[in-house]
Parts: C-alpha cells; sequence; structure tokens
C-alpha cells in the first residue's frame, strides 16, 4: 500500500491525499491463509499433545541441586536444545523431506533404537503418539493423517516417536522444511520454561524475559544443526541424557520425565 499524507499546519490534521492498494493474488492468498491458521495451530500450547507432562530433565536437575537459579536455568535451557538440535532435529528433517510412510517407519524404528535412555524413549513415544491422534482429529482434511492413524495407531511396527512425527506433521500442514526444524526447536524451548514455572523455578513473566533471551541461542542451534541426516545425529549433552534417565527413581515429581 502506498500513501501520500500532508499535514495542515493549521489545525494539526493529516488528510490522505493519495491511496493505491496493491492486491495480492486471490488465489495465492486463499491457500496461505488457511495453511497459516493450521500452522499456528500446530504449534499452539493449547494442542493437547502432553509436551507440559515431560521436564526434559530439569525436575530432576533441581532436585539433584544441579539447577539452583534463573542463571543455571538459561544454561540448561541451552543446553537442552543443543542436545535436541544435535540428536532429534536430523529426524525431524528427514521426516520432513520425505513424508510418506515408508520413510517415517524406518525413522521411527532408527530412533527407537538411538534412544537407550528409557525414561526420554517413553517421553518420546508418548509426546508422538498424542500428537498424531490429536493432529489426525483436529486436521480432518489431510487424508494422509488419516491413513497414519488407522493404519498405525494400536499397531506394534512403530513407537511413534515425536521428532520423526513432528517433522511429518509439519510438512502436511504446509512447513517448508526450515521452518519445521526452527518450529521444534521452539516447541522443545517453550516446554522446558514452561516446566521450569510449574516448578516455581521461575515465574511467568521472569519465563516470558528469558524465553525471549535464549531466542538468539535457539536461532544459532537451527543454524548450526539444521539440514543434517540421521547418520549425523549424535548426543551431545551426556549428562542431560543421565539427568532425564534418573527422574524414574525420584521420591516425588511433578513430571512424567
Amino acid at each position: 500500500m502506498e500513501c501520500d499524507y500532508r499535514a495542515s499546519k493549521k489545525n494539526k490534521v493529516v488528510h490522505p491525499v493519495d491511496c493505491t492498494m496493491e492486491e495480492e493474488p486471490t488465489n495465492v492468498a486463499s491457500v496461505n491463509q488457511h495453511s497459516l491458521w493450521s500452522q499456528w495451530q500446530l504449534l499452539d500450547s493449547i494442542l493437547p499433545t502432553g509436551g507440559f507432562a515431560h521436564s526434559y530433565g530439569l525436575e530432576a536437575g533441581m532436585q539433584s541441586r544441579m539447577v539452583n537459579n534463573p542463571e543455571e536455568l538459561r544454561s540448561f535451557v541451552v543446553q537442552v536444545l543443543e542436545n535436541t538440535g544435535s540428536l532429534l532435529l536430523p529426524f525431524v528433517y528427514c521426516a520432513n523431506k520425505s513424508p510418506d510412510a515408508v520413510t517415517w517407519v524406518k525413522l521411527d524404528q532408527l530412533l527407537e533404537a538411538i534412544l537407550t535412555n528409557e525414561v526420554s524413549r517413553k517421553a518420546s513415544m508418548s509426546q508422538g503418539s498424542a500428537l498424531l491422534r490429536v493432529a489426525a482429529s483436529v486436521f480432518t482434511e489431510i487424508q494422509s493423517l488419516q491413513d497414519l492413524r488407522q493404519t498405525f495407531l494400536g499397531s506394534k511396527t512403530v513407537s511413534f516417536h515425536h521428532a520423526p512425527i513432528f517433522g511429518l506433521i509439519c510438512r502436511l500442514v504446509g512447513f517448508d522444511s526450515e521452518t519445521t526444524q526452527r518450529a521444534y526447536i521452539f516447541v522443545t524451548m517453550r516446554d522446558v520454561i514452561s516446566a521450569a514455572t510449574r516448578l516455581n523455578l521461575i515465574g511467568p513473566l521472569a519465563a516470558s524475559v528469558l524465553q525471549h533471551q535464549v531466542a538468539a541461542d535457539a536461532e544459532r542451534m537451527v543454524q548450526k544443526w539444521k539440514d543434517r541426516g540421521v547418520k549425523a545425529a549424535t548426543q551431545t549433552a551426556p549428562l542431560l541424557d543421565a539427568l532425564q534417565g534418573c527422574h524414574a527413581y525420584m521420591f516425588s515429581r511433578l513430571f512424567c520425565s
């Protein structure tokens, strides 16, 4: 839109003189609008996928006195994002680039073999299966999701790990590859900081400030680990893996993992 505004010096009123509207092609606008609503909903925290039931080992870190204050929390979040980018982002990327059932099953089975930590493995499975159920129930217009749900839910062929099913569903709702990988890092960051809030390690306002501050680190992780095949998947924070593995042995706990 181009507008030429001229102001009257006497009464300080701004009068629009000439405006021209550049219209977007109707077919492009309608496709983009429908796709955007679905994409935003997929990343909305209100979507009941069970992400807020998992703290990524933060609860165990607090009880073991390894995370005691907001400064240590920030370091913990960055390490979680680094490990997510190095270990799980390749599965998100490959599932998004090849959104078919055969590739997805192979990726799911490979991740099942890689995740040796029982706590994180079960968390990945519960989040992934919940995501598929919810996505198939919400995005009923996507026939591929309905087929996946009918074919695989309840079967023992796949484990429904979160990373590959997230990449697949993002592609089906219209995300490109890089946006999908960035979205996965965002969801991870959101869930860890939300867990910190529920554990009273940080307040809601401070949590929002922290999320804004960590955004630059999150983008750095995306650029560092994006577009890698599953052969490059690696564990960069073994201490986090050990912490999450200890979660099941805690006497009292708020989160599942």
